[in-house]
């Protein structure tokens, strides 16, 4: 089997990785921009060579690891050179502006829309780990506009390799995912900027922060290069988010300022509940894999 991964960083690696746990007779080509991380994918084993984008001709599986944004150029060209029997499977964050772009391509059929929810926040092929995706849940979407063989390839390896699987239209992964993803990454973002500009001593930030801010702040290590196009494709969604998360800021606020503790606490026990909300869904999921 060859698989071309474009884009050999944390996700193309690791999936590059865990692919090789699975399949025996496979052989791994990976195309990037950057020869630096191709020559770095070669030295770690997360790739067996290196290969030119027409080089996808062919390929019997692709897997598109880069940016949204990016994505959007270079998939419709990686279905332009691929056979009828490749699939092609993207990992990006946002599905709506993907899905529509390749809607009325001829091989439409060879590609399947896929985010596997996974990821640490590091980057580049140095950042890529056997087993990130064991227990993960990968949304498809508009998998019924995908080939059936092909759809079995994707699916059989998403299950070797732990993987759960969700089906959800492109509009409604993206709303859903503004609220669980997005706006978690805006939110470390700008507490991490808030941090900073207020503490200029990076030494006081070093030594009193505690593994709650570290925690708090591990997205803010995210790459920049990465979650702009994100925000830009997904900004309608990201725009609504922000304004409820805002209005509850500004509503802890007054209450503050109207020192109404009591009712601070009444907020912050009720929000409690995310607790047995997540509690519930992993064991839930843990069942299911029994």
């Amino acid at each position: 089997m060859n698989v071309f991964i474009i884009g050999i960083g944390l996700i193309g690696g690791s999936f590059a990785l865990d692919l090789k746990t699975v399949k025996k007779q496979v052989e791994i080509y990976g195309v990037d921009e950057n020869e630096e991380h191709l020559e770095k994918a070669l030295d770690l084993g997360l790739i067996d060579k290196k290969a030119k984008f027409e080089d996808i001709k062919n390929a019997d599986l692709v897997y598109l690891a880069i940016p949204v944004d990016a994505s959007l150029e270079v998939l419709p060209k990686i279905l332009d050179l691929v056979s009828d029997k490749c699939v092609v499977i993207d990992a990006g964050s946002t599905k709506e502006h993907l899905c529509k772009k390749v809607e009325n391509h001829p091989k439409r059929r060879n590609y399947l829309s896929a985010h596997p929810i996974s990821g640490t926040e590091f980057s580049g092929p140095t950042a890529a780990i056997h087993g990130l995706f064991k227990n993960k849940t990968n949304i498809i979407c508009e998998v019924e506009k995908t080939a059936f063989k092909l759809q079995e390839i994707a699916l059989e390896i998403f299950q070797a390799i732990g993987m759960r699987i969700r089906y959800m239209d492109p509009a409604s992964h993206d709303r859903h995912i503004a609220y669980v993803s997005h706006l978690s990454h805006i939110s470390s973002f700008m507490l991490g900027k808030t941090v900073l500009e207020k503490e200029k001593n990076e030494r006081d930030i070093f030594d009193l922060a505690g593994s709650g801010f570290e925690s708090t702040v591990r997205l803010a290590k995210s790459s920049p290069a990465m979650w702009t196009p994100i925000f830009s494709q997904n900004k309608k969604n990201v725009m609504e988010t922000l304004d409820e998360y805002i209005s509850n800021l500004k509503h802890f606020r007054k209450l503050m300022e109207e020192d109404n503790f009591e009712e601070v606490f009444n907020e912050m026990e009720k929000t409690n509940h995310i607790r047995e909300v997540l509690n519930g869904i992993n064991k839930n999921e843990e069942l299911k894999l029994q």
